[in-house]
């Protein structure tokens, strides 16, 4: 879906204009993001499996819930909205933390330029994931991984999104300290 979001400089501050998120993966224009990352107290994580129809990394298995936030949009509304319309859950601003926010430049393949400050969450998992619903056009899967899954070298990139400048070390470190 493409959607009205604001552009920020490449230090992250707004900059007052709006585009299109179609344009600012043509034009490789920052924006903002959120990551929510859901875990188990049994050191699990859920994982969704991006649709056959997105542009980048079809059919692979990444974050929890992940979205752009739209113009004028708070971070933790972003974040919450979007884990209700992706995976189906409600969740509240004092359920989440903050673990962090990375700065990312990454050339796709198919020529999307996708510069972007993610705002990184987890959020513990209160419901079976049977009671999950996945977006279509989004979310074709859900399922809990063991952690250990974020240091398998060898199922980024073709399980999984590929573990871009040590991303998933970073999540992986961060839900430790949680358990």
């Amino acid at each position: 879906m493409d959607e009205l979001i604001d552009i920020l400089t490449p230090k992250g501050e707004l900059t007052g204009k709006t585009a299109l998120k179609s344009e600012a993966h043509i034009f490789g224009w920052f924006h903002p993001t959120v990551h929510v990352w859901f875990y188990t107290d049994n050191k699990k994580i859920l994982l969704q499996k991006r649709a056959s129809v997105k542009k980048v990394f079809p059919n692979h298995w990444d974050v929890s819930v992940a979205g752009h936030i739209g113009a004028g949009e708070g971070i933790i509304d972003t974040a919450i909205r979007e884990s209700k319309e992706e995976i189906g859950i409600k969740i509240t601003e004092n359920e989440l933390t903050k673990i962090g926010l990375r700065k990312d430049e990454i050339v796709h393949p198919n020529g999307i330029l996708d510069n972007e400050f993610k705002h990184i969450f987890i959020c513990k998992l209160n419901c079976n994931i049977s009671e999950l619903s996945m977006q279509v056009g989004e979310v074709d899967d859900i399922q809990l991984f063991d952690i250990s899954i974020l240091k398998d070298t060898k199922k980024h990139g073709s399980f999984m999104v590929p573990n871009m400048n040590n991303y998933y070390d970073f999540v992986f470190n961060e839900l430790n300290r949680v358990w």
